[in-house]
């Protein structure tokens, strides 16, 4: 048992790592500002979380998070609480609905519900939250954030108008690619992340059968 729990701590400390690194990888999509980009990072997360729970999934977006403002914040905590408040959402609605139901439909349907809620949640956090503390914090007043948007966009024309034309369709769009990057790879790396698991439930059969 405590051999199963320090191997389930090495796995979500790996890809809390990976995660950490992806995040460095960040590209710019044209039809979003600047400030917006993609990044896959909460691919690790997503893969722990159908692997491991999503209790753990939210474990390693956390730890991502923490190296992250520790080690190459640019942005006073502020952007690594919003990752890490926006990709929980999707972790654990994803990884949830996974766990009572795991097949491939059950990840299809966690994920396209999931994405859902991460865009809906992304939006209420970043009009109430996100955005005012980057203002507040970081002097970066929202009207230049609008103005941004309204540049992309002529439908924008003030914060609401901006959450709902850029937000809520740039947190689909990553979701949507970070989903079809899950769907792509977990079956690869999901018997490596429950090997450990799986060769103790086939001690236990066999000290069971030796009785």
């Amino acid at each position: 048992m405590r051999n199963e729990k320090l191997v389930r701590l090495i796995k979500i400390s790996l890809l809390a790592v990976m995660a950490f690194l992806l995040m460095y990888i960040e590209l710019p999509i044209p039809i979003f500002p600047e400030f917006l980009k993609i990044d896959i990072s909460d691919l690790p997360a997503l893969l722990g979380a159908f692997a491991l729970g999503p209790v753990a999934g939210v474990i390693i977006e956390l730890f991502k998070n923490i190296l992250h403002g520790m080690l190459a914040s640019k942005t006073a905590f502020i952007g690594e609480l919003a990752n890490f408040l926006v990709g929980s959402c999707l972790i654990l609605v994803s990884g949830y609905i996974y766990k009572v139901r795991k097949s491939k439909k059950g990840a299809i349907v966690g994920l396209l519900i999931g994405v859902v809620c991460m865009s809906m949640f992304a939006a209420i956090l970043n009009y109430f939250v996100i955005l005012p503390l980057y203002e507040t914090v970081l002097g970066f007043p929202i009207s230049a954030v609008v103005g941004m948007g309204s540049k992309l966009n002529h439908n924008i024309n003030d914060l609401n108008s901006f959450v709902i034309w850029m937000i809520v369709p740039f947190n689909l769009f990553k979701g949507i690619i970070i989903s079809a990057m899950t769907l792509a790879l977990y079956k690869s790396v999901s018997p490596i992340l429950h090997k450990e698991h799986m060769d103790s439930k086939y001690k236990k059969k066999n000290r069971q059968q030796n009785y």
